[in-house]
């Protein structure tokens, strides 16, 4: 067909709403964040995972943190107002929201879910995550993705114990 199926449905979504963005592929093979961010030249810690979350209430919840660094569930509880948080089972991803596992991206779901990023993106000019298929990333400014869905901005990641002072 060309170059029309070469856009996502997240592409389109940022097209549709005129904000610049650049896309990106790599090899489908690597699903690490670290393995993605090497093979596109960027700072690992500038490549995000969308993860999705579920409370106490049955709400869900999507995370954004970058790649290196995990989900700290009592943060994100706490963020989330719920009084506990779960990572949904990966069976549950496409029903839920429209992507596999590896290719979830905040834009796009099937349903908007509050959306929290790790505060640390702030430090950085632009964020790179998934563009909603495995093998494609978007790289785009917060301000940019702020105006496309609403995000909150928290701190939600686990602290290394062997930086505490």
């Amino acid at each position: 067909m060309g170059k029309k199926d070469d856009k996502t449905n997240v592409l389109r979504i940022l097209d549709s709403k005129k904000i610049a963005y650049e896309d990106f592929t790599y090899d489908r093979d690597k699903l690490s964040a670290g393995e993605v961010a090497e093979s596109l030249g960027q700072a690992a810690s500038s490549v995000f995972k969308t993860l999705v979350t579920v409370g106490k209430s049955k709400e869900h919840y999507v995370f954004m943190i970058s790649g290196e660094t995990e989900l700290d569930l009592k943060k994100a509880a706490k963020a989330a107002k719920e009084k506990s948080l779960e990572m949904i089972h990966q069976k549950e991803l496409l029903p839920l929201t429209g992507y596999i596992h590896g290719g979830c991206s905040p834009i796009g779901m099937k349903k908007q879910f509050k959306t929290f990023i790790d505060s640390s993106a702030t430090t950085f000019d632009k964020i790179c995550f998934s563009a909603g298929k495995v093998g494609h990333q978007v790289q785009l400014p917060l301000t940019s993705l702020a105006k496309v869905i609403k995000i909150e901005l928290v701190e939600v990641t686990k602290t290394d114990p062997n930086l505490s002072e």
